[in-house]
């Protein structure tokens, strides 16, 4: 399984594979930046109120990955529709957040890896 993470204002060209973006507009990019419907992927994004909560803060990153995996586990078809897309070829999750250590596609990636 092939799982990568992307900050989303980094260039295009180091972009491999299918990247997924699920925290944003829903809808997953190509390599060659074509967009497809990912109808879903929103379901994978953590609730309102834990990114508030977090205001990425590395001291509460622990408390934010127990409960994000936590509301990660209420969607394991979704979950599984993303790793069968990481076991056909790479898949690169593409976040926003300027920390590349401490967000949501930190976590994502590492449910994605402990549970398959």
């Amino acid at each position: 399984m092939d799982i990568r993470l992307k900050r989303a204002y980094e260039s295009r060209r180091r972009l491999t594979g299918t990247a997924c973006s699920w925290t944003g507009c829903g809808r997953a990019e190509s390599r060659g930046g074509r967009r497809s419907s990912t109808s879903g992927r929103r379901e994978l994004a953590p609730t309102a109120e834990l990114p508030r909560w977090f205001g990425h803060d590395p001291d509460r990153f622990e408390e934010f990955r127990r409960r994000y995996s936590s509301e990660l586990a209420e969607h394991e078809s979704k979950l599984q529709e993303l790793r069968q897309r990481a076991k056909d070829g790479t898949l690169t999750l593409v976040y926003g957040a300027r920390d590349t250590e401490h967000n949501d596609a930190v976590v994502l990636a590492e449910v994605m890896r402990t549970v398959a």
